[in-house]
């Protein structure tokens, strides 16, 4: 809708997550490394866990799109509230395998043979698991025991836990210390800081095609994009997206912070203003507190005078 009026080629800020429009941050590149490493080496257990709308989904669309080039087999689970016998169906599902009507006995000796085979070949295999703070302590339990799958040397299965900070307070329970453990590799995202928001917006706009004059947002704008979003990505996305709307409809370019205001607003990321009453009351009580202080004040000399006399 607004892609002609800012000269663009595609939308900039879609909330879903396309790895084309993925910017290298050095938390985010530190991520991606320990994934790719920790896959690529056979490392077992991996754990990536950040935010809400920092980034997690983003990250693993871009491991899931090289783990496709590189021939690695994985399966992707991203609805983990399942039952353990059908948690282990969806993988064994996204594997290529046989799974109705077997027991779990069955899948585990048939995910076995398939990983032995895929071994002998020189082949990699994942099992990645995104919003993995929802396992149960059950299904988190029974994911720790398919690394048992090895050789003397290798994990048989990689296995990548990706997931908001409530997991690791999940693994740092007691009855999961064992599979804490097993982790070889672990690293969690932060927020953009300021520096790292603008970079982040000018980047999505310039590979959304973005002519580099004119700007399509002020600076005063880009600072209150940070301002308000404390460097969330989702949320960048949401106020960029809107605000780039509104513009377009009332023909103003570039977006002010004024519009971002308007439009943080909108979505419930300012707090409300205090009532104009609430001042005038704070005021009133301040005024109050000085009379009285004077009151006290006059008070205490009038008894230091009253006592003076007395002893004279």
């Amino acid at each position: 809708m607004y892609k002609q009026f800012f000269g663009l080629t595609r939308n900039p800020f879609e909330i879903s997550p396309d790895p084309y429009f993925y910017h290298p941050t050095p938390r985010h590149n530190e991520a991606l490394a320990n994934l790719h490493y920790g896959v690529g080496r056979r490392k077992g257990f991996i754990v990536i866990t950040g935010e809400v709308g920092t980034g997690k989904t983003l990250l693993v669309r871009c491991l899931l799109s090289e783990l496709r080039k590189n021939n690695i087999a994985f399966g992707y689970v991203f609805n983990p509230l399942l039952p353990v016998v059908e948690f282990f169906q969806y993988i064994m599902a996204d594997f290529g395998l046989p799974y109705s009507g077997r027991t779990k006995t069955e899948m585990l000796l048939d995910l076995n043979r398939f990983l032995i085979q895929r071994h002998a070949r020189g082949l990699i295999t994942a099992l990645v698991v995104d919003e993995a703070q929802a396992l149960r302590a059950e299904l988190l339990e029974e994911i720790r025991l398919l690394t048992n799958l090895e050789t003397s040397q290798q994990k048989l299965l990689q296995i990548v836990l990706m997931g908001q900070p409530e997991l690791e307070v999940v693994l740092d329970s007691p009855e999961l210390r064992q599979l804490k453990q097993r982790v070889a590799l672990r690293c969690q995202l932060q927020p953009l800081d300021e520096t790292q928001t603008h970079a982040y917006v000018l980047s999505r706009l310039e590979r959304a095609g973005a002519p580099a004059e004119p700007e399509v947002f002020s600076e005063e704008a880009l600072s209150k994009i940070f301002e308000y979003s404390r460097g969330i990505p989702r949320i960048i996305n949401t106020l960029c997206e809107n605000s780039m709307v509104s513009a377009f409809s009332c023909e103003q370019r570039p977006v002010t912070a004024d519009i971002i205001t308007d439009v943080a607003a909108d979505f419930r990321l300012i707090s409300p203003a205090l009532p104009e009453e609430v001042p005038l009351a704070a005021a009133a009580v301040a005024a109050n507190n000085e009379s009285l202080l004077r009151s006290l004040f006059r008070m205490v000399r009038s008894m230091d005078n009253q006592t003076l006399e007395a002893n004279k």
